[in-house]
């Protein structure tokens, strides 16, 4: 799907805040609220808009403590190890990465114990699991930046 000037002025105004009504997002780009309504079920089908969320503090639901882990697989493991590394509760991003570390993770606990837990018993059973590096976040400055429409 090609994307024209005002699916990206919708695009925007969904990512600021995607609580939106059709009807204001039409109101500000100076359409009929059918029309947004057409345009963004076309994005959503084409895959454009993967979904909606609400954002949630992690420390407010009891999750204190975040860290980045690099994780080193062995050759070959790798499908297996993320296909186990999803059925972690504290596991929140996986990426697959070129350099030092194979997958590099965004992790989730109450705290350094609940961390401990999911590195020891968890993570590092898995097969093929080598190495890691787990670097704990003491604050985040930005997090989750709108993409440049």
């Amino acid at each position: 799907m090609e994307l024209d000037e005002t699916d990206r002025a919708i695009l925007r105004i969904l990512q600021s805040d995607a609580r939106t009504p059709f009807s204001e997002i039409a109101r500000q780009i100076e359409m009929s609220s059918a029309t947004v309504h057409d345009r963004v079920g076309r994005m959503e089908e084409a895959g454009i808009i993967e979904g909606y969320h609400a954002k949630i503090d992690p420390r407010a639901v009891g999750l204190g403590t975040s860290a980045l882990v690099g994780l080193r697989i062995e050759q070959g493991n790798e499908t297996d190890a993320v296909e186990r590394l999803r059925e972690i509760e504290g596991v929140q991003e996986i990426h697959l990465t070129t350099g030092e570390w194979d997958v590099v993770l965004r992790l989730y606990a109450e705290d350094t114990d609940g961390l401990r837990e999911l590195m020891f018993e968890q993570i590092s059973r898995i097969e093929g699991f080598s190495r890691s590096q787990t670097m704990v976040i003491l604050a985040t400055d930005l997090e989750e930046r709108a993409l440049p429409i």
